[in-house]
């Protein structure tokens, strides 16, 4: 629930009654623009404080905008499904049969009333014409027979009167034919080299060129803009490098088979980069123009998919908290992320982050930072394979990952080092505990 502030008000002539202009709040420290998904109340409704007005769709979840007016619903001024910016006035509240107008784009007359007993509906979006869909027996576009015997000047057929006789005789359609004769001409001789058997028709395309187009959600704006900025202002340079997980997949099959919490890689992979970045702070930090922010407090951000892109919630002081307590932290900003009741304190102040595309089968991958981080680890999946240990040849299980870094902040060594580290955590899990 988010408390719907920035609200203008309107006095009338008695100084008793006050119209209320409810405008889009600012949900989030990213949000430029709200889409109303549903409103819950229609014009004519009397609503009171504490109400849930409407469903707001912000660049990062959907969010219930609270009323905090009393009086009865005077106007909706967008219908669900659509945009509008943050302070763009939505609704009005007021006494029933208030003028408002002076509350819509500085004076402009009030819209149309409803009849006695209507409620005033929110107009809807008008939905772009489809394209006119091709249906059987709808007649193909005209065959130019330039290439088999047609006139361009009166679309004819050019064709000896024999040609045309054998044709018709064969059951040959003779538009089918390209003529050798002059000009294209057809003549006795196409009609008897031609190859088809019985009429045939015109070669028609019979497949149809379609599309769909759907509106840019919120959170997928943020998205592309906030990667976009990252990707071309920030100099990226990437440093892979392959960990031998035999010892991290023995250990949580070990706490997983004694403990009530189950783990997964991914959680170690947080611990690891976690203590990983007490020794290296400069990882831990980040660009701010004329200054570097070295961050004593470690929240790592972990990159999770939803049905409309991407959100990274925050697991906040990872470096002193347990595998079990890590774990337990993800799997409820999972569930939470997927209903889209994840709050703005959830994904902000990230230091570090992690994307982990390993459980869809992806070996290595690159990832653009998530700002203002200094630098962000892609993981990739865990791999069984063959290779030397301890100087013999024999079965392993390896993963690569590789860490995006901003060359303003951390230089090749400092990565190498702070990756040095990571590997050396997942190869002894034992040290992560120390």
């Amino acid at each position: 629930m988010f408390i719907c502030s920035f609200i203008l008000r309107f006095a009338v002539e008695n100084n008793t009654i006050m119209a209320v202009a409810i405008k889009m709040p600012k949900m989030s420290d990213t949000m430029t623009e709200g889409v109303v998904r549903k409103w819950n109340y229609k014009v004519g409704d009397t609503i009171k404080s504490g109400d849930l007005l409407a469903e707001v769709e912000t660049d990062k979840a959907t969010m219930d905008l609270e009323n905090y007016e009393k009086g009865t619903l005077l106007h909706l001024a967008i219908a669900e499904g659509e945009a509008a910016p943050v302070d763009a006035v939505i609704a009005i509240v007021g006494k029933e049969g208030e003028d408002f107008s002076g509350l819509l784009g500085g004076g402009s007359p009030e819209p149309p009333k409803a009849a006695e007993g209507q409620k005033e509906e929110p107009r809807k979006e008008e939905k772009p014409s489809e394209p006119a869909k091709e249906t059987a027996g709808s007649k193909p576009a005209e065959i130019k027979a330039s290439d088999n015997g047609v006139s361009h000047a009166d679309n004819r057929i050019k064709a000896s009167p024999l040609a045309k006789k054998l044709a018709s005789e064969k059951g040959i359609d003779i538009a089918a034919i390209s003529g050798s004769g002059e000009n294209g001409r057809i003549v006795k001789s196409d009609i008897e080299n031609y190859k088809g058997t019985g009429k045939s028709a015109p070669s028609v395309q019979t497949g149809a060129e379609s599309f769909e187009e759907i509106n840019v959600s919120q959170m997928r704006k943020t998205i592309a803009s906030r990667l976009a900025e990252s990707k071309f202002s920030a100099p990226h340079f990437y440093l892979t490098m392959e960990i031998h997980m035999d010892k991290a997949l023995a250990a949580r099959e070990s706490i997983n088979a004694n403990g009530d919490v189950k783990i997964s890689v991914n959680d170690m992979i947080v611990k690891a980069c976690a203590v990983a970045l007490r020794k290296h702070p400069w990882v831990n930090a980040s660009w701010l123009g004329t200054k570097i922010r070295f961050n004593h407090h470690i929240h790592i951000g972990v990159a999770m998919a939803v049905e409309d892109g991407l959100l990274v919630p925050v697991v906040r002081f990872a470096d002193q908290k347990s595998l079990s307590q890590i774990s337990a932290e993800v799997k409820e900003f999972n569930g939470r992320a997927k209903e889209k009741k994840l709050q703005p304190n959830d994904w902000t102040g990230n230091t570090f982050t992690i994307s982990n595309l390993g459980m869809f089968g992806i070996e290595e991958f690159t990832a653009i930072i998530n700002p203002p981080d200094a630098a962000i680890l892609a993981v990739g999946g865990v791999k069984e394979t063959v290779g030397i240990i301890n100087g013999e040849i024999a079965k392993t299980h390896v993963m690569k990952v590789t860490l995006s870094c901003d060359h303003r902040v951390v230089d090749g060594v400092v990565g190498s080092k702070f990756l040095n580290t990571v590997k050396e955590l997942l190869e002894e899990p034992v040290k992560m505990l120390v």
